[in-house]
């Protein structure tokens, strides 16, 4: 039997600076993380990246969004409360586009964000300040417990997380779908006129060595927040984060660390994307 081959479009926020930075410390692009984790969801899949904080960048040549069979948002480093800001009205714009014409979306950080702003939710600073690193306790709701994107996931567990902000309203037709101590709205489902957008305000598609890189990238303005005591103290988590993803089977280190199969194994860490890509997209294609 034809294996479906579902077309994405994979929607990176970051400006091209913000992108270059990154790189430099380490990172892949949030649209190539995306890439690898969609992959491992659907091998089948093909994709086109759009930058939308990018100037006068645009859909293919030829292409709109009905071409494709799910939108995918990464994280981004602008902040979506800045609303004097071209760029985040085209984010919005885009994400209101595929709402209307009813293609299904999926999003981490960014894009749970931008899931309830677009359909009519809020989203403000959080009022714990930067939650960073790894999200403890994220809890799956009532509603979670049942819902198509938690299928084969833990009631609790952990998730790589890095952000300021947070969904602080929701939008007529969502309904939260995991939250923990620190974030009350981790997971999101969101029906607006014709679509359905998956959020999550962790990060599947990070891995220790991502994670290692990005606290590295911002190791100064995390000691000054005081997650870290020093400089020096920045550099052993990450080298402990690198080594540990090196060697997962290195239990002594993820015992120090706390951290276990919901972090370490990508089948555990990634069900959302497969799950949507399965039971949202792949269904959808060719209604």
């Amino acid at each position: 039997m034809k294996q479906p081959r579902p077309h994405i479009l994979i929607v990176d926020g970051y400006p091209k600076i913000d992108r270059e930075n990154l790189g430099k410390c380490g990172m892949n692009s949030a649209g190539k993380l995306y890439v690898n984790m969609l992959k491992k969801a659907c091998p089948e899949m093909t994709h086109d990246i759009l930058y939308p904080s990018d100037p006068d960048t645009a859909l293919p040549m030829g292409s709109s969004l009905e071409n494709y069979d799910g939108v995918a948002w990464t994280g981004c480093s602008l902040t979506i409360q800045d609303t004097t800001d071209k760029r985040v009205a085209k984010h919005l714009e885009l994400a209101r586009e595929a709402y209307r014409i009813g293609v299904p979306q999926f999003g981490t950080c960014w894009g749970i964000q931008i899931a309830a702003v677009a359909a009519g939710g809020t989203v403000a600073a959080n009022p714990n300040g930067r939650e960073m690193g790894i999200a403890r306790k994220i809890t799956l709701s009532p509603s979670g417990r049942g819902h198509a994107l938690y299928q084969n996931k833990p009631t609790t567990f952990d998730g790589f997380v890095s952000h300021f902000d947070e969904v602080t309203h929701l939008p007529d037709g969502a309904e939260v779908l995991a939250g923990n101590a620190f974030t009350r709205v981790q997971a999101l489902s969101v029906h607006h006129l014709k679509g359905t957008f998956w959020g999550l305000q962790y990060h599947p598609e990070y891995d220790l060595f991502q994670m290692a890189r990005l606290m590295y990238c911002r190791r100064e303005n995390l000691t000054n927040e005081g997650f870290f005591s020093d400089e020096e103290n920045a550099f052993q988590m990450v080298e402990n984060f690198e080594i540990l993803h090196k060697n997962p089977d290195n239990m002594a280190l993820a015992w120090q660390l706390g951290i276990e199969a919901d972090i370490l194994v990508d089948t555990v860490r990634q069900i959302e994307p497969y799950n949507w890509m399965h039971g949202l997209v792949i269904p959808h294609m060719g209604k």
